[in-house]
């Protein structure tokens, strides 16, 4: 018999929202799963968002103190989707209570509070998950077994980027994003780690780096608090200061010897979902593009020249998790799509008791590497990867 959790979600912006009806798909979707979901209480600051989210999806409470969410006694996992500043204080009160945490990457301000958090989760004994979604695209899992089986060689050259460029008008909107007070980093935490964590699980770990930071757009227009998201533009009125960084990009060396670069940039112009990565090793070739999702490119060294070239592999019902959203193959999955599954793989993890990937383990391996590049940035050369207290 299926086993039920109650769910609290902190946060109701758009990615509590997001989490929320991510939830609800987790018994569509995947009917065989031993854990379910019940979405039990759901908190904000305003009051205008858990109304909506009740409506919406469901909850059973509502709540603007996010401490209720932590004290209900239906509630076993807690789900954090607030700004970056709240989640050391949130993480305290959830570890303390025991109870599992889902948390929205990079999951603190700073890389040292990332570990911080992974030692509070770790220390309360209780399961964890961190939103690094793009992990259960079909393609990037199929990329990750071909490496795993060896169909490429060893990796010799990586490359990853992630641009967007959702905040090249300069017009957009000076959110909590851009404020190093509550986001912490810029780019780094927010766009950069999705490339760290990416290049973790396809190469292995980071030996080394040497990093470089520049923020393009110096102020925006001040946001309306409660409403709005990062991709919001508002024309005129009162500006404030940007003091997180808009690109980073990377040299990297990893322990295995590969060589390798990272990009990220959120002002790049023409870029809508660039997340990439391209890795090369010494029997072959992969390559993958976000803006192209369910499209793998893979190379073999052929022995027939005339077939010596790229090879297109779509997403399909052989690959992990594409069933549960359509039979044919060809058909893409949705952003969404990847927060269900993120959903059911955390809840299944609880269920049979056994740690969740990516968790707070993971989110602490990003921190290191995004701490090495903070380093690189005031020392100028190259800095080794190293464990934070």
């Amino acid at each position: 018999m299926a086993r039920e959790l109650g769910i609290g979600v902190i946060g109701m912006g758009w990615m509590g929202d997001l989490h929320s009806r991510s939830y609800l798909q987790v018994p569509m979707r995947f009917p065989e799963a031993a854990v379910f979901p019940r979405l039990v209480i759901c908190a904000d600051e305003f009051e205008s968002r858990v109304s909506r989210a009740q409506r919406a999806y469901g909850f059973a409470e509502t709540t603007t103190d996010w401490r209720r969410v932590v004290d209900h006694p239906e509630v076993q996992v807690v789900n954090i989707a607030t700004p970056n500043n709240l989640h050391v204080e949130i993480v305290e009160a959830v570890a303390a209570a025991g109870k599992h945490i889902l948390c929205e990457k990079p999951v603190g301000r700073y890389p040292e509070e990332t570990v911080k958090i992974a030692a509070l989760v770790k220390g309360a004994g209780v399961n964890s998950h961190v939103g690094y979604n793009y992990r259960w695209i079909p393609v990037v899992q199929l990329a990750r077994q071909l490496v795993e089986r060896g169909e490429i060689g060893d990796i010799t050259h990586y490359r990853g980027q992630f641009f967007e460029g959702y905040a090249s008008n300069s017009d957009a909107m000076l959110t909590w994003r851009f404020q190093s007070d509550i986001a912490g980093l810029g780019v780094l935490g927010d766009m950069m780690s999705h490339t760290i964590d990416m290049a973790h699980m396809l190469v292995g770990p980071i030996k080394r780096v040497v990093s470089q930071q520049d923020t393009f757009i110096k102020d925006r227009p001040l946001s309306i608090p409660g409403e709005g998201t990062h991709f919001s533009i508002s024309e005129g009125g009162p500006r404030g200061a940007v003091d997180n960084e808009d690109y980073v990009g990377a040299l990297v060396e990893f322990e295995n010897g590969a060589r390798g670069t990272f990009e990220s940039c959120r002002i790049v112009m023409g870029e809508k979902f660039g997340l990439t990565f391209q890795m090369n090793g010494t029997a072959g070739a992969l390559h993958w593009h976000g803006e192209r999702m369910s499209e793998l490119e893979i190379y073999r060294v052929e022995d027939e020249p005339s077939r010596d070239g790229f090879t297109r592999i779509l997403t399909g019902p052989k690959l992990p998790h594409h069933a549960a959203f359509t039979p044919a193959d060809a058909l893409p999955i949705s952003y969404d799509d990847l927060k269900a599954i993120e959903m059911y793989e955390f809840l299944q993890a609880i269920g049979e008791d056994r740690p969740s990937v990516p968790g707070m383990a993971e989110a602490a391996a990003v921190a290191e590497v995004s701490a090495a590049m903070r380093r690189s940035w005031e020392s100028g050369g190259w800095e080794n990867i190293t464990a934070l207290d």
